[in-house]
């Protein structure tokens, strides 16, 4: 028989994703109801552990539970319900933590070629649906066997973490301003012209891409100068059906959420086709 019980105690942000055809005030005072929303794990954290001694009649109703539960015994309808709520809390967390998020068979993403110094490197990524990145692949010349190789492996161990829901700026923040050779002036990026090593340029790179990270940059962004009224454009691009098919279809990276610079309108362009006689 256990005579200890240690109890740990967890916070646990999440999210719950709804899509929705309109948006009015109705739709949006019954969102809690529907129960139709993509359930996703944010961050678990540890609170703190206790250590209680057992007594001889102390039995453990729920040793699964992530939070106390208290239910009152005269109504059995009402601790069946809690009861069942609280399982199927329990079991969405089991199943989002841990939980490796694989990548689609066909996906979206973009190649970077850059020179630095004398090496040319070839950055790839992979993303989901949803635009967020979730996978990298490095590739370099002018490297022997054993730096190819580390450089492969490491790529696939950012790519483990990615999936498994490490967030992209973890990295950014562990990587950037790492120094070893090469390094130097970069050739072939828009947004990057130096660099203290291959993985400062990498993780440049994607912050800029993915996380909008302009103080990485070291160039202004050439569409910057478009978005005078941030909220117009936000309401735009909100409500544009076109401009949600274009990110669907799109690279987020590639595109670095510049989207409406690099649409071209043709809706009012005739075209005349006049077959030949």
């Amino acid at each position: 028989m256990s005579k200890y019980l240690v109890e740990t105690f967890y916070t646990c942000s999440f999210k719950v994703k709804h899509f929705l055809d309109k948006v009015d005030q109705s739709e949006l005072n019954n969102l809690e109801k529907r129960d139709d929303g993509e359930f996703e794990i944010i961050d678990v954290k540890i609170d703190t552990r206790k250590t209680k001694s057992l007594e001889k009649n102390t039995t453990l109703k729920n040793k699964s539970s992530l939070a106390e539960v208290k239910i009152d015994k005269t109504s059995p309808n009402l601790e069946s319900k809690n009861l069942n709520k609280n399982s199927n809390f329990i079991k969405n967390v089991d199943e989002a933590i841990n939980k490796r998020f694989s990548m689609p068979d066909r996906r979206k993403g973009y190649i970077q070629k850059a020179t630095i110094g004398d090496h040319k490197v070839y950055l790839h990524t992979g993303e989901y649906e949803d635009g967020k990145i979730g996978e990298i692949f490095i590739d370099t010349s002018k490297e022997g066997e054993l730096v190819k190789a580390l450089m492969n492996n490491f790529a696939i161990a950012i790519s483990l973490g990615l999936q498994y829901g490490v967030p992209l700026d973890e990295f950014v923040n562990a990587y950037v301003d790492t120094k070893f050779e090469p390094s130097g002036k970069v050739y072939g990026n828009d947004r990057i012209m130096s660099a203290s090593s291959i993985l400062d340029y990498i993780f440049r790179e994607l912050a800029i891409s993915y996380l909008n990270r302009e103080d990485l940059a070291h160039t202004p962004s050439i569409g910057k100068s478009d978005n005078l009224n941030d909220g117009d454009n936000n309401s735009f691009e909100e409500n544009n059906q076109l401009i949600k098919i274009v990110k669907d279809m799109t690279s987020k990276g590639f595109v670095r959420n510049d989207y409406k610079r690099k649409l071209v309108d043709l809706s009012d362009i005739r075209i005349n086709l006049k077959g030949k006689k």
